[in-house]
């Protein structure tokens, strides 16, 4: 059993930032949904569900690099990345909303892409790291 010293500050598996894995996973999931709302005959809904991932992806990645830039400073400071994230999120926010408003029923492809996409990235984190966790007790 692996533990840390009474006195010192846990320890942490290290936690996966590559997007290869989860994008590989994705992409089934996107073949998929694309298959099936072609049988469906809502051709768009895939096409708004690939938007979505898309856009998590793409959230993901800046959000990396916003957090290796601040971190990178001597003297990090939370704003420049709560202002980083407002943007960010507002940004894909208004899209999937207006893809969802205007290409009724089958823009809400985007949100569903959106929170497919969000799932498929925290469990590319959280399954290893619990994992760790789990051989230190």
């Amino acid at each position: 059993m692996t533990t840390s010293a009474p006195d010192s500050a846990p320890v942490y598996p290290q936690a996966p930032t590559g997007l290869v894995r989860p994008g590989i996973m994705a992409a089934v999931v996107v073949a998929i949904v694309v298959g099936v709302s072609i049988y469906l005959e809502h051709y768009w809904l895939g096409a708004f569900f690939l938007l979505g991932v898309v856009l998590a992806f793409i959230n993901a990645a800046m959000l990396r690099g916003v957090v290796e830039v601040v971190a990178a400073e001597v003297k990090p400071h939370k704003k420049p990345l709560a202002l980083n994230t407002a943007a960010r999120l507002g940004a894909i926010t208004a899209i999937a909303l207006l893809a969802a408003i205007l290409v009724r029923p089958d823009g809400l492809g985007v949100m569903f892409g959106l929170a497919a996409g969000q799932v498929i990235l925290v469990l590319n984190v959280v399954i290893p790291v619990m994992k760790g966790l789990r051989k230190q007790l």
